[in-house]
């Protein structure tokens, strides 16, 4: 681990509830985050993962419970709303315009940055024009960052799954987020792609100190880069506490890694 400092709680989910119809997806769930912590959600396929990720980020409104980031508790939320206050967030499938290029896809993640309007923008004109050099060197920098410049201008559905990742990461970068909402990151990937992701996360924790909450199915990835992990199972908390902690937690054990772990 880096020698960054994890501070005082920045998130705070209270009694959080969520049904559709008469399913419950989740159910008086409740934990914290701290500041520049990777914070994990783990759990097995149903578990309510996406579903509390979704209420965090304003998708769904939970039927009770509260969500408090940095003092300011917010019952009813809108995504756009949640990413002004500075949540980002990447989606398990892929949300990317598959037919712009890297750079095009990471500047649509500096919109919320934009002063301009829409009409300046068009004809980049003036002020327009000059705020848009900038924000282009800020996703220049995110490129470099993440080691795709030989991509800059390549259509986004052309590249291999693994680096359409690391660009969808790139988007949510640009809105240079306090807290980054990570779905499944690694879904899909090979071992060495893993790997390449594991220490960008890593690297955005410690060099731009963003706060990180991880949704991920790989055990191991997870017991490797979390500071704490909380455990979902049918919609329920199980289990929270460092890795070392929720691995011998005997109800994670059943539910989750099997006995035999």
């Amino acid at each position: 681990m880096s020698a960054r400092k994890i501070g005082e709680v920045i998130l705070e989910v209270k009694n959080i509830s969520l049904a559709f119809g008469g399913v419950k997806a989740l159910t008086d769930i409740s934990f914290d985050v701290k500041e520049h912590e990777i914070r994990a959600i783990i759990g097995p396929n149903g578990a309510g993962k996406s579903s509390m990720l979704n209420c965090i980020n304003g998708v769904y409104q939970p039927q009770q419970g509260s969500i408090t980031f940095r003092g300011k508790t917010f019952e009813h939320m809108n995504s756009r709303q949640v990413a002004e206050m500075g949540l980002a967030r990447t989606f398990q499938n892929l949300a990317l315009f598959k037919g712009m290029s890297v750079l095009d896809n990471i500047m649509t993640g500096r919109n919320l940055k934009m002063k301009a309007n829409i009409f300046q923008q068009a004809i980049r004109w003036g002020a327009a024009e000059r705020e848009e050099t900038a924000q282009r060197l800020f996703v220049e920098r995110i490129i470099d960052f993440l080691e795709i410049q030989p991509y800059r201008k390549t259509a986004v559905g052309k590249m291999p799954y693994g680096l359409q990742k690391r660009v969808d990461l790139g988007r949510a970068l640009a809105m240079e987020p306090q807290v980054l909402l990570l779905d499944e990151p690694m879904a899909g990937m090979n071992v060495e792609e893993k790997q390449d992701m594991s220490r960008f996360i890593l690297d955005v924790n410690d060099e731009f100190g963003t706060t990180i909450v991880l949704i991920e199915h790989d055990m191991g990835v997870v017991m490797d880069i979390s500071d704490r992990v909380v455990v979902l199972d049918y919609g329920k908390k199980i289990g929270d506490g460092s890795p070392n902690e929720v691995r011998s937690n005997p109800d994670v054990i059943s539910a989750y890694l099997g006995t035999t772990h």
